[in-house]
């Protein structure tokens, strides 16, 4: 699981500013396609603020979950002018 979750930490630090992946399309970039919940899971338990989780959002659109609340999450996203 350790490697799984280097390489998610990874992929996430790579997301530019402004810029959002999906949870399914970073479990896809780790080599997982089906794991989408297992990147929710392991982003939930990031708090490292060079890991820009809150750049990780649903499929549908969404935002999904976020360890230091939903309108922070937002608000970031808002920020970097990657949501409406």
């Amino acid at each position: 699981m350790t490697e799984f979750r280097d390489a998610i930490h990874r992929i996430v630090r790579s997301i530019p500013k402004g810029e959002v992946l999906s949870y399914k399309e970073v479990a896809k970039r780790a080599g997982s396609p089906n794991a989408a919940r297992a990147v929710g899971s392991i982003l939930k338990q990031n708090f490292d603020p060079k890991i820009p989780c809150h750049r990780v959002i649903r499929s549908d659109g969404k935002t999904g979950g976020y360890n230091r609340g939903t309108e922070k999450k937002i608000a970031l996203l808002k920020a970097e002018g990657a949501w409406h």
